[in-house]
């Protein structure tokens, strides 16, 4: 095809390419690999200021993997095995999970190290997440054997950096045939901590995920995928290196660590890309994009955003604010809302369980508090107040979608309840924990998500996390309502607050607010605390625990979103020491 680079960052591999498309038909993984690898697609890894660092086709990963398929044979492992590795983007990565693949074993992607807790934390994690999986083997990149050293001789779990796999004389023997409804990974869930979940998914089922992401994101020759979220995550690892690669989109990667300093380099992927872009990620993402223009002063000199298609927002709640103060930022920059593509999906259902049609954007209902608390009359004598819930879309293809009441009967439109899915992409259960599989997962194939929200008119609108909420007085409270209201003050930004209940002294439950703290001030931070304390009484009627903390204290999962059960267990445990005030 004589355009094949005309649409392609120099360098890169193409966009464009004379391989017909399949949308995601294949049985396993390993075939959807074969496929790719007859076309120019692949790979693109970047540096923290946007250069190419390496071009890496998928017919050139293919290869690399199938050696590594049989190296893992030379090493002992068999079908079924499960092989642990630390999820770092780049191309060995993503040589051994497909290597992993290829010999029949389970990959399993662990997480980078955080910024919070430091190595000790880092380390246990580890250690956790290799006990519940029970790898063969452990591989890691050379610049963490430190920390998957110490986790795995702890484990006794054998290890070794990825770098010395080409040292091992590969087998000779044949690979072991691949099935459909056999296990292709597992995936540990973002908040995965001291009793993490492995999510088993079957070839069947997550292809059945990649194609629902093919055919509801209308996918084209056009398109190209730019993505730095991190491939230990269910959105970056299936949504954004796994998709791509079923669907033959080429794609560029900027590692997370590179995105968290140089955020606008993930822009200025989008901007250089001439085709179309399909770029997806957390509100936070986009908020901080936002915050970070201050220093510019005219975005359309340096962005060109006007080709980005899909703006794929997920993995947690969807702030309107902060979307609308994106679109503000970069309007000047050719950015169109109606690129907007909210979504709904947990890696308990592979990915995706619904998707905003594209072109649609952002849309909201307006939903007055006392419809979410299941409390209140019209003739309730405070002020009515509203809050702003955002639309995440239709159930994509195969994927049905129920609203419950507590006793699990059917709720009509518009109605608040708990959130059930079932379709052919919902796990096949926690691997080794059947109690857990049972507590969620019916007989009849329906998964309790955990989630709460609503269906109107065929859309679902996704209101918090069950086990979030903050019950006082009999009244539910949404722990982002309070969050919210906080950062309305000035000073404050997303993610600065945690919201949650505690016990009180006489038993009763109080809600409690941790607040990252800028000022040094004593009055000030007095002050302070007295005006959080407000605002927070103003929506819950009773007076609240308000402890001002350091910044970048409050912990968050792997994904970036705040970890409130964490947080909570951290400041009763005294690991979060709060600053002192006078009273």
């Amino acid at each position: 095809m004589t355009q094949s680079h005309d649409l392609s960052p120099p360098g890169a591999t193409p966009t464009l390419d004379a391989l017909p498309r399949r949308i995601a038909d294949f049985a396993t993984m390993g075939e959807a690999l074969d496929y790719a690898a007859k076309g120019q697609r692949g790979m693109n890894f970047h540096d923290a200021r946007g250069t190419l660092v390496r071009a890496y086709p998928y017919s050139e990963l293919r290869g690399h993997a199938l050696a590594h398929a049989q190296r893992f044979l030379a090493l002992g492992l068999a079908k079924g095995d499960r092989l642990a590795l630390i999820a770092e983007t780049g191309p060995e990565f993503a040589a051994c999970f497909f290597g992993a693949v290829y010999a029949g074993l389970w990959p399993v992607p662990l997480p980078l190290p955080t910024s919070f807790g430091g190595r000790e934390a880092y380390v246990e994690q580890l250690k956790v997440m290799l006990t519940s999986s029970d790898p063969k083997l452990f591989l890691f990149p050379p610049e963490l054997a430190d920390f998957a050293g110490e986790a795995a001789a702890a484990r006794k779990v054998e290890a070794r950096d990825w770098d010395t796999l080409v040292d091992i004389v590969p087998s000779d023997g044949e690979l072991p045939p691949q099935d459909g409804e056999e296990i292709a990974y597992l995936q540990y869930s973002s908040g995965s901590t001291r009793f993490p979940h492995g999510v088993a998914v079957t070839h069947r089922s997550l292809l059945d995920n990649l194609r629902a992401h093919g055919v509801g994101l209308a996918m084209g020759d056009t398109d190209r995928v730019i993505s730095w979220l991190p491939w230990y995550h269910d959105m970056g690892l299936v949504g954004c290196m796994l998709s791509p690669l079923a669907n033959q989109l080429s794609v560029d990667y900027q590692k997370t660590e590179d995105f968290a300093r140089r955020p606008l380099a993930w822009l200025d992927l989008i901007s250089r890309n001439p085709g179309t872009s399909v770029s997806y990620s957390p509100t936070f993402g986009y908020d901080i994009c936002a915050r970070r223009l201050s220093s510019l002063t005219k975005v359309e000199d340096r962005f060109d955003l006007s080709r980005w298609r899909i703006a794929g927002n997920g993995a947690d709640m969807i702030r309107p604010d902060v979307m609308q103060s994106f679109v503000d930022g970069f309007a000047n920059a050719g950015f169109n809302a109606s690129a907007f593509c909210p979504s709904y999906g947990l890696a308990e259902a592979t990915l995706a369980v619904s998707l905003m049609p594209p072109g649609e954007g952002i849309r909201l209902e307006l939903v007055e508090e006392s419809e979410l608390s299941g409390v209140g009359t019209p003739e309730q004598e405070r002020p009515r107040r509203y809050r702003a819930i955002v639309n995440c879309g239709k159930p994509v293809t195969g994927m049905e979608l129920e609203i419950r009441d507590a006793s699990g009967e059917l709720l009509a439109n518009r109605s608040i309840g708990k959130v059930f899915v079932r379709g052919a992409s919902v796990m096949a259960g926690y691997f080794r924990d059947e109690e857990s599989t049972a507590a969620c997962l019916a007989a009849d194939g329906w998964l309790d998500t955990g989630d709460m929200g609503y269906l109107s008119n065929g859309y679902i609108f996704i209101v918090g996390r069950a086990k979030d909420m903050i019950i006082i007085n009999g009244r539910n409270h949404w722990p982002q309502d309070i969050e919210w209201a906080v950062e309305q003050l000035p000073g404050f930004k997303s993610g600065d607050i945690a919201a949650f209940a505690i016990t009180g002294t006489s038993g009763e439950e109080t809600p409690a607010v941790l607040v990252h703290c800028r000022v040094s001030d004593e009055g000030e931070r007095s002050r302070l605390r007295d005006d959080i304390r407000e605002r927070v009484r103003a929506i819950t009627g009773i007076s609240p625990v308000v402890e001002l903390i350091p910044p970048r204290t409050l912990p968050r999962t792997s994904s970036g979103k705040l970890s409130r059960t964490k947080a909570r267990n951290l400041y009763l445990s005294g690991e979060i020491q709060p600053y002192d005030i006078a009273a």
